[in-house]
């Protein structure tokens, strides 16, 4: 049996939002153009695009930060859980 450190929740709420969307829109680039000048992988790139990654490795934090000239705070926001309503 496979045991993870956290636990994938569907229903869970996102705790980091990705921007690269927004980034990208900024520059007018598209996944194909992000993946040629980084070298990451396409798959890669559309996880971070549509916020479905659950994880990324620091050399790739870092490559999008420089093509984007963006630091990581501006690439990944830490939100906040909303608190539950008691009925």
């Amino acid at each position: 049996m496979l045991r993870y450190a956290a636990p994938f929740l569907e229903n869970s709420h996102k705790m980091i939002r990705c921007h690269l969307s927004t980034l990208m829109g900024r520059d007018k680039l598209r996944i194909s153009d992000v993946a040629k000048s980084t070298g990451l992988n396409r798959s890669t790139i559309t996880a971070l695009y549509n916020e479905t990654a659950t994880r990324v490795d620091l050399p790739a934090v870092e490559s999008l930060c420089t093509l984007l000239r963006c630091q990581v705070g501006e690439l990944f926001e830490i939100v906040p859980p909303k608190p539950e309503v008691s009925p």
